[in-house]
């Protein structure tokens, strides 16, 4: 598709590719935005997307696609990175075409953002044994989205807050917060001074640590720090079984990012703004050096992160308390098995 100007915005005319354009390589893409951004000192997972004004639901917020559906794993992260450096307040983002379909037309000059998705397909071969075996093979699709800051002449809910309406009453991020916490039925400790997941080879400790919440300067500091405590407990041996090694300083830089990316869904998901831990500038240098030498790092990380999201989710959805967590009430909250296969599939993807 070639795109030619009409006054202010972009019209789009088609062609023929040529048969040696250069394939776009959307982990070096992506993994560069986020290097780029550390290097400024941003963390783009910890970035507080605050709500649009008219919402009645505080905090951060998730970014959506064109039908309200919010994005997850890697796509957050490079989304709230790109809504931070380009100062967008709209939560929605579409591709061309879609705003298109719905009447709007992207302004001259805007630059899209990269978004990915990334899946498997199996294979079947045949073994030197002559025996017939699935080969799994991964691939990653990529596309360019536009915030409907970039987007004249939408339909007007597109411009709106997106809960603006849905919900009878403001809602208390604090209260679903706790009730969230609660429902995965951990063992969670209060005193002392460092919040910490505790656990050993056997099993017989598996317990979170936490200050009382008098220690921290606001509730939602001590939400947030506890939603990183509650990723790392997903990594046990008994749930997702990550490889939580605290002696390989390579291992435990890779779970602090999966714990703060996971926190960052966590807090966007109970519209809690989350807080950077001063601790995980230790961490910075060796996520860098990671970042640019495997541009599959921040994939499988932000995919390590959503599965531990997923898994909590499901694990609130089947308690009685699932009805005091779902922060947008429109839907039940996601215990979905298949939100976790999909994080399954991408993680695989995403390792290959």
């Amino acid at each position: 598709m070639k795109i030619t100007l009409d006054g202010r915005h972009w019209r789009p005319s088609f062609h023929k590719y040529k048969a040696d354009a250069p394939k776009r390589d959307f982990y070096q893409e992506i993994t560069d935005k986020v290097v780029a951004a550390l290097e400024r000192g941003v963390r783009p997972w910890q970035k507080s997307w605050t709500a649009k004004a008219g919402s009645v639901t505080p905090g951060l917020q998730l970014p959506l696609r064109f039908n309200g559906e919010p994005y997850s794993g890697v796509n957050v992260i490079v989304l709230w990175s790109e809504a931070a450096t380009k100062g967008f307040s709209g939560a929605r983002w579409m591709t061309f075409k879609q705003a298109l379909d719905l009447g709007g037309a992207v302004r001259k000059g805007e630059k899209g953002s990269p978004v990915v998705y990334a899946g498997k397909i199996v294979k079947e071969e045949e073994t030197a044994s002559g025996e017939a075996r699935d080969k799994v093979i991964g691939f990653l699709k990529g596309y360019t989205v536009f915030n409907t800051d970039q987007i004249d002449n939408l339909p007007a809910q597109y411009y709106e807050a997106d809960d603006a309406g849905d919900l009878a009453e403001p809602v208390d991020p604090y209260t679903m917060a706790a009730a969230f916490f609660e429902a995965q039925r951990a063992k969670l400790v209060h005193g002392g001074n460092l919040p910490c997941f505790a656990t050993n080879a056997s099993g017989f400790t598996d317990e979170i640590r936490m200050p009382y919440m008098a220690a921290f300067k606001t509730p939602g500091h001590y939400y947030s720090v506890l939603a990183h405590e509650f990723t790392h407990w997903t990594g046990s041996h008994k749930r997702l079984a990550r490889n939580l090694n605290q002696r390989d300083k390579i291992v435990r830089a890779k779970e602090e990012l999966i714990a703060e990316m996971g926190a960052a869904f966590l807090c966007a998901f109970l519209h809690i703004d989350d807080e950077p831990r001063k601790d995980h500038a230790a961490y910075l240098a060796s996520w860098l050096k990671a970042l640019r030498d495997d541009k599959r790092y921040l994939f499988q990380a932000a995919s390590a992160a959503q599965k531990a999201v997923e898994f909590m989710k499901t694990r609130a959805g089947e308690t009685d308390l699932a009805d005091q967590i779902n922060p947008d009430r429109s839907t039940a909250l996601q215990p979905a098995p298949r939100a976790v296969a999909a994080a399954d599939d991408r993680q695989a993807a995403f390792a290959l």
